[in-house]
């Protein structure tokens, strides 16, 4: 039976990938899809998710997020984003591997009119099976929707989210972006008593696509599989330049990770229950603190620490040959 699901993205391109794999596989039952400012202002991030389902020809409901975080701009002195190094092709243009709207057809479909936390509570309080949540932006559509109604949580059977870095971060010196943006709601989250997968850049970056990928992607050729092996190679482009991996031509697409983990649980490896915690304040703002003790209390998250690159590309190709 399907795993069924509900995503929460802030769409620019790996969320767009993560859509069109939970989309396309048999394996995900994708509910809905709940959009979150993140990577771009809520505007964009909804429309970008409407043309992704446009291109998919697709039919599942959007419902629009929340457009900021919790207290996090409303709240100083707050901790700025580091600055990343801009990367440009061979004609000398920028390459965005967020792009503000796709280049696919301005999408004429419909969004909800009910706004994604108060979707979340509907849809969790009747919910007559247990729903998994893959939250793969800023995670405070979900956690406006906890502190609306706690007791949804009995309606969750996981939450699988992309964010947060043992080793590796990318908004500031500690923190991932998708925990950065919104730290008191990760936190929040965090501690809502669900079962909780954290997939961070360590298991994404370990898990990476390659060129190679790209080229059976286009093979495919349908107008999905292009698309994505162009988002792709975008990627590749921008981490050979600004944040080179260890294996030459290859991109972390991380959102889809997530997706991969609720197909084949074992593409993520290293996979620990740790005590996590997310610091709120000062040069640590937004850092996922993993506790990695024998002996800790309060265990609250499976932190997955590595990732199989071999796997991941299998279950994503197979999805678009599907």
């Amino acid at each position: 039976m399907p795993r069924k699901i509900i995503l929460d993205v802030d769409t620019g391109s790996d969320d767009a990938c993560a859509i069109m794999l939970a989309q396309l596989h048999p394996d995900i039952d994708l509910a809905a899809v709940c959009t979150v400012k993140g990577n771009q202002p809520i505007n964009y991030t909804t429309e970008n998710t409407l043309r992704i389902r446009d291109l998919l020809h697709a039919d599942f409901p959007v419902y629009k997020g929340c457009s900021g975080s919790l207290v996090k701009n409303i709240v100083y002195p707050r901790i700025p984003p580091t600055a990343n190094a801009d990367a440009y092709d061979e004609e000398g243009n920028k390459i965005h591997i967020h792009q503000e709207l796709f280049d696919l057809p301005e999408s004429d479909g419909r969004i909800e009119e009910l706004n994604a936390p108060n979707f979340y509570v509907n849809y969790l309080k009747n919910a007559r099976d247990r729903v998994t949540i893959v939250a793969v932006g800023p995670l405070t559509n979900l956690a406006v929707a906890l502190v609306m109604e706690p007791d949804i949580v009995k309606n969750i059977e996981e939450i699988v989210i992309m964010g947060g870095g043992w080793n590796i971060t990318n908004a500031t010196l500690a923190a991932e972006f998708n925990i950065y943006d919104d730290p008191e709601a990760a936190q929040r989250v965090l501690h809502c008593g669900a079962k909780i997968t954290m997939v961070p850049l360590d298991a994404t970056h370990a898990a990476y696509i390659t060129q190679d990928d790209c080229e059976e992607l286009k093979k495919i050729g349908t107008p999905a599989s292009v698309f994505a092996a162009d988002l792709i190679e975008r990627r590749i482009k921008v981490h050979d330049y600004a944040q080179p991996l260890d294996v030459k031509h290859s991109c972390a697409l991380h959102d889809p990770l997530c997706i991969a983990y609720l197909i084949d649980p074992s593409v993520l490896k290293n996979v620990k229950y740790c005590n996590v915690e997310v610091s709120l304040s000062g040069l640590t703002e937004g850092q996922t603190c993993v506790d990695q003790r024998a002996i800790q209390e309060n265990r609250n998250v499976y932190f997955a620490f590595d990732g199989d690159p071999k796997r991941f590309s299998k279950i994503l190709i197979d999805a678009f040959r599907k």
